[in-house]
Parts: structure tokens; sequence; C-alpha cells
């Protein structure tokens, strides 16, 4: 075979790697008994060479997850190498800095055999609803507090589960059946990749996929390495401010492009907050890298290759780089504004290429109570703020930027717990003063059914009200500005209905229709929330001018 039409049958096998592991993950999408999974896209799914080495990414999926993955396996790899693995194995861990950040996300690895022989590694990793512990909130104090870690524990032996393992997680859940569902959910798509890698095995008459793995790396690194030298050289050096908890968050970063590598340096960020806000060093590394690949190398596929020009240094002790205990459940409310960092340091070097800021962290909606005595309920939802305004075009309404997940549809919670929403509607108004427009976030009114007795863990935490159903109608609510809810972004785009009336008179006409006359005239509460994801709002900034929005 001559070395063209080689080249050609390489990447006839990469571009099938990558169909398998997205196989894989919509294995997990259809299976996962959690929501925020099924529903959301809260997952991600691998390949891994035998030394750890990630070869392909599945499209569905998010970076924190995939790209914090990439660096999980060889911690797996540490504990329990290549060889002692045997056919039938899989291995599990929820470590936050050995996994993808925090307790909700398990790691699953699944070892591939050709005969006896092994050829490769499948991972994948969920957002699980419930690890025990004070729930998903930032009030917790220390790691301890924020539920059950599992090390790395081998979940299946020569394919015999073990039911101890299954027991402890069960048993420290407040969502056992949810738990149960979504590991095995885990395992099985690992398995589905795991039969699809032997298919094209076969298929290509491939004793190893080693050979494949070198180009893939090689050819990614390359590639990669040739859109940095395409940047002008230099050191760019940006900030931005969060709101935090005892006091503001700093987070500053020096961005330095050099001959085919960048490296971003946060020295000088704030020190470790003593809440659950904290993104740990896995985290930061994979939504820093994520932003900085949107930019430069957005088309060149995602792996351990076009990961490898990218350095990030961190100093121990910071917000984001959190040392063991530190409590870091909420850790996306930092860790998700990183990629808008990335974003301001590289507009210094690409003027009018980057886009504005966008929402940047998700708003978490951890709710949770009792339907009846002996009946408790725990769902979890998320709001979603807009992206900021691109190069010549408009910014997404209620798009997930940086994570890429969607929210659990409202009937789905409905269905899940004793609340009803009663508005889901774009939330007017909420995006920046700026010339590029604005992008508008979301807005829910929810009020519970029945006597169902609310207990939300930590504070409020978004644009909405939760009430007694023996109470008053829902009151009109607080419009928080806010990261998570979409607050200070970059455009606002026009939605209409199906006769061209916009969507904001239609839900004006259901509001009231759903309201009782004292509640419409009660006047706005405007309070400041506290609540997943306020936490994350920050001083945005115009990239151009370096105004304060």
């Amino acid at each position: 075979m001559n070395e063209a039409l080689k080249r050609i049958h390489m990447q006839v096998m990469w571009n099938r790697l990558i169909a398998v592991v997205e196989e894989q993950a919509q294995a997990l999408l259809r299976t996962a008994f959690g929501a925020i999974t099924r529903e959301a896209g809260d997952l991600s799914a691998g390949v891994y060479d035998t030394g750890g080495r990630m070869l392909a990414q599945a499209v569905t999926g998010t970076p924190g997850h995939v790209n914090t993955m990439a660096a999980a396996v060889r911690h797996f790899l540490d504990r329990y190498p290549i060889a002692t693995m045997r056919p039938g194995d899989v291995f599990v861990t929820n470590d936050p800095w050995l996994g993808t950040g925090h307790l909700f996300d398990y790691v699953m690895v699944t070892p591939v055999f050709r005969g006896e022989q092994p050829v490769g590694l499948f991972a994948s990793t969920c957002h699980t609803p419930d690890v025990g512990g004070v729930g998903f909130s930032a009030e917790a104090r220390s790691v301890y507090e924020e539920g059950t870690c599992v090390p790395h524990m081998r979940l299946r032996e020569q394919g015999a589960i073990d039911e101890k393992i299954f027991a402890i997680i069960m048993a420290n859940s407040r969502n056992p059946i949810e738990a149960r569902g979504d590991l095995l959910s885990l395992i099985a798509c690992n398995d589905v990749g795991a039969a699809r890698l032997a298919d094209m095995m076969r298929e290509f008459e491939l004793d190893s996929i080693d050979e494949l793995a070198r180009h893939i790396l090689d050819t990614s690194r390359e590639a990669t390495r040739e859109a940095i030298r395409k940047l002008p050289r230099g050191r760019f050096k940006t900030s931005m401010t969060l709101d935090g908890y005892e006091s503001p968050i700093e987070l500053h970063a020096s961005l330095e492009i050099g001959d085919g590598e960048i490296t971003v340096d946060y020295a000088g960020s704030s020190p470790v907050s003593g809440r659950g806000i904290n993104s740990p060093r896995c985290y930061t590394e994979a939504y820093s890298v994520f932003g900085l690949k949107c930019i430069i190398a957005p088309a060149i596929p995602n792996n351990a290759g076009s990961l490898e020009p990218f350095h990030v240094l961190v100093e121990d002790g910071t917000c984001v780089a959190p040392l063991r205990p530190a409590p870091v459940t909420a850790r996306h409310v930092i860790g998700q504004m990183l990629p808008d960092v990335m974003f301001g340091a590289l507009a210094q070097a690409l003027d009018g290429r980057v886009p504005a800021e966008s929402a940047g962290s998700i708003w978490v909606l951890p709710m949770a109570g009792m339907r009846a005595p002996g009946k408790p309920f725990n769902v979890l939802n998320v709001g979603l703020g807009g992206t900021g305004a691109r190069p010549g075009k408009d910014g997404l309404n209620t798009t997930a930027f940086p994570s890429g997940v969607g929210v659990v549809p409202v009937e789905i919670t409905e269905n899940e717990s004793p609340l009803v929403f009663w508005v889901k509607e774009y939330l007017p108004d909420s995006g920046a003063r700026a010339s590029s427009g604005r992008p508008r976030a979301a807005h829910r009114d929810r009020q519970q059914r029945s006597d169902a007795v609310h207990r939300g863990r930590g504070r409020p935490s978004t644009a909405s009200a939760i009430q007694r159903a023996d109470g008053p109608g829902p009151a009109r609510t607080s419009r928080r500005r806010a990261a998570g809810v979409g607050h200070r972004a970059g455009h606002q785009g026009r939605a209409h209905d199906s006769a061209g009336r916009p969507h904001r008179a239609r839900a004006a006409r259901r509001r009231r229709r759903g309201r009782s006359r004292a509640a419409r005239e009660e006047p706005p509460r405007r309070r400041r929330g506290r609540g997943i994801g306020q936490r994350g709002r920050r001083r945005a900034r115009d990239y151009g001018t370096g105004r304060e929005r």
C-alpha cells in the first residue's frame, strides 16, 4: 500500500472510531436514569489507547467531562495497570481530583481485549442526581460534607458485578434507583463501545489500534501547532471578577503564545473559597483548553494529541486549584467562566475575531423535599443564559456556553416532583446594553402541588418563586442579574410565535391567566440572589474597548 492510500485508509478508520464513541454516548443518553443525563446531555464518552491517551471523543457531551476524562483514565492505570486487567472488568471512581471535578460525576473505565490481549480502553461519565451529603449545593465547607467519595474500585470483575459497591452508593443517595441505573448505563455504554471497536477491528483486519493511535495523535498534534503558529507571538494578560462569597473572586490569567505552544498562567488568582465553588485543577485545565481550542483550532478533533500543545499553570490552594478537602460541588461557577477569560486574552491578539462574553456558568436548580410523609423527591434542572455576540453574527438565546448542556423539560421535572411550572419564557432585557445586540435568558415561575413540603438546599437559585399550593398564587418575581441566567451577555435575538407576534406578549397573557388579581398587583420583589450561579456573576467587559458594561 502506497503512502497516500495508507493515509486515506487511516482517515477512514479515524472517522469510524469517532462514530464508535458517538454510538457509545448515544447508548448512555438513551439508557440513563437521571434526567440531567438523559434529557440535558450532561455526559461524555471516549476511547483511549492502552497508555491512557484519548484517541476520540463523542460529539455528544460536555467539555468539562471530556477534557477531564482525558487525564482521568491515566489515574486508573496508575492504580490498576493494564496488565492486571481482564476481559469483563470495569473500574469506577467519582474522586473530584482524579475524575471530573466533583462527586456527582462517576467515571467508568472498561478495557477492551482482542483475544487475551488488551487493545484499548473506553471511558464514560455522567452526572448522577445525588451522592448524599448536603446535596447539590455550595454550602458545604469541605468535600467530606458534599457526599460519598468512591475511590478507584473494580466494579465488575470478569463479568461479575460487585454488589457491595452498589449497596454503599445506593445507601448514601437520595435517589438510589437513579444512582444504580446511571452506573449500569455507564457500564452498558462502555460495553457497546467495546463491541463496536471489536467489529471495526475485524472489518479492517487489525490486531491492535496502536498504529492508528499514532496517526491520530501525531496528525492532531501537528495540526494544532500549525494553527498556533498562525497567531501573533506574545504575552497577553486579562482578568475577570466574580461575586464570590466571602469576598469577590479575582481570576487573573497570562496567556503566552510561543512557537506551536500556548501556556496559560493563573498566578495571582484568588485563594480557595470556603464554599463549594472552587474549580479543581483538572476542571480548570479542561475549560481553559476548551476555550483556546474554540478560537484557535475548532475543526481539529479533540484528543490527547490536539490537547498536548496547551499548558495550564496554577497555584495550589487557589480557587482554580483547590487542595483536598476543599468543597468543589459547584465548581462550574468558576470553571465555566474560564473560556471567557481565555477569550479576553485572545481578543487582544485577534482583534475582532473573538466572541463577546457569554452567560458562562449555568444556573443549577436543585430542588428537594417531601411529596408526603415518607415520600421524598429530589430533582435537578438548569437555567441557561445566552452566548455573546459572535464576529459578524448575533449571539444565541438560552444556549449554554461553554458547557453545551440543555435543560430538563419542565414536564419531566413536574412528573418527578410536586412542582408546577407556570411560565417558561425569554427573560426580557436580560442581555447587556451593547451595540451588537444581546441574547436573552429564560425565566420560569414554579409552584408546588398538594401539601408537599419544600426544602431548598442552600439559597434560591433562579429568577422564579416556589410557593405552597395552599398559599397565594405565584408572585411576580425578581429578575436577578447573574451569569447563570444570562446576565451581561453580548447580543439580544428576536423571537416570534407562528403568527409573527413577539413571544413576550404571548407569555404575558399566559401569566395573567395563571395569576390571581392580588398576585398580579403585587409589586416586583427585588432581592439579591445567592443561589448556585449567582455567585458566578462577573463584571463583564467589552473585549474591544476594555470598558466595563
